[in-house]
């Protein structure tokens, strides 16, 4: 009887067990061998179609979900071997996650650079790597430029993420102009920062033309970026912003401007800076604007080329205010710590893996 009663529980406890393991496995994760740069996701931005690109030579699978704690590990959406690019069966009008498998290792893979047809430079800053190894979650925090042009399509990807707030940091005359498309699942804040305006097509006609083709528009952007992380205005904004993303009912969130490139730019190097992320890696993060919002402004750029560094960013920029925060606090932590008031390690417990 006691063998019998013994063989029962251990019935019962592997059931449990298996249940509490197949529960685990559902959710996303990165294991084994860093293999997160041997593939990636990308979603064309008019059809919404997507696509696997894969650089390794070996053997991998490729599970799916809609949110990275519900992939669905019981069957892979496709496998095969070696490098290539892959057609994945995803619906178009929803944020999807993917477990990517090799024999080596596990990732997170997800589309940073978000297809969005009323807009350019909307990107997740999930799957960066910081210097101690962990990685940025994906699906919680976003970078864009305006919002003004989104369809309805764009509204419903964004609702589906879902995103919960949307931090515009746009001037009052800019979000007047060109008032925020917001998702149905959106809270809105205009946390204006006036430093960093991106001139608009009005600016760029007549005599503010021949004002703006005289200046030396390299040392004004640098200009902007140390008045960026100065001015107290511009302070507060991103003090803001942290005590948003500190809490996370506000979460998943997106912040923007107008090109998502110099006041976006450097709220997202101070988050990373935040994480861990190193120096390099936030650098070609903040590059990969020139990339993306090179066919917003073609038809200004064409027509004034002296104009085209209003229109894009140079390592320097951003390189201008890291310099003057070291220089007046002697580290980025510092900075973080003592005058944005940041908890670092909370956002390291939110945001990494």
């Amino acid at each position: 009887m006691k063998t019998l009663i013994t063989i029962i529980m251990a019935g019962i406890a592997s059931v449990l067990l298996g249940s509490c393991n197949k529960s685990t496995s559902s959710r996303g994760t990165y294991e084994g061998k860093d293999i997160s740069n041997e593939a990636e996701i990308i979603r064309d931005k008019q059809t919404r179609s997507t696509t696997l690109n894969v650089k390794t030579d070996g053997k991998w699978k490729i599970y799916a979900g809609s949110h990275v704690e519900t992939i669905d590990h019981t069957k892979p959406i496709l496998e095969g071997q070696g490098k290539g690019s892959f057609e994945l069966n995803i619906p178009t009008k929803e944020r999807y996650y993917f477990q990517f498998i090799t024999n080596e290792g596990k990732a997170i893979l997800g589309e940073r650079h978000l297809p969005i047809q009323g807009g350019y430079n909307f990107r997740d800053l999930g799957g960066l790597k910081t210097k101690d190894d962990r990685f940025v979650k994906w699906g919680k925090i976003f970078r864009s430029d305006d919002l003004y042009k989104l369809t309805d399509d764009d509204l419903a990807y964004l609702s589906s993420i879902p995103v919960i707030s949307v931090v515009d940091f746009r001037s009052e005359k800019e979000i007047g102009s060109a008032p925020d498309k917001l998702p149905a699942t959106a809270q809105y804040y205009p946390y204006t920062i006036t430093p960093g305006s991106l001139p608009t097509s009005a600016d760029i006609s007549g005599d503010n033309l021949e004002a703006l083709q005289a200046l030396n528009i390299d040392s004004i952007m640098q200009n902007i970026n140390e008045l960026l992380v100065t001015n107290p205005s511009s302070v507060r904004r991103y003090t803001d912003l942290f005590q948003l993303m500190e809490d996370k009912t506000n979460v998943p969130l997106l912040f923007h401007c107008s090109a998502g490139k110099d006041r976006t730019g450097m709220g997202t190097a101070l988050f990373l800076f935040a994480l861990g992320v190193d120096e390099e890696t936030i650098l070609n993060d903040y590059l990969l604007s020139n990339k993306y919002i090179k066919e917003k402004y073609a038809k200004y750029t064409a027509q004034h080329p002296s104009l085209e560094p209003l229109f894009s960013v140079k390592p320097e920029y951003l390189k201008a205010g890291i310099k003057k925060i070291k220089d007046e606090y002697g580290s980025i932590d510092n900075y973080l710590d003592k005058v944005l008031k940041v908890d670092r390690e909370k956002l390291k417990e939110m945001y990494l893996y």
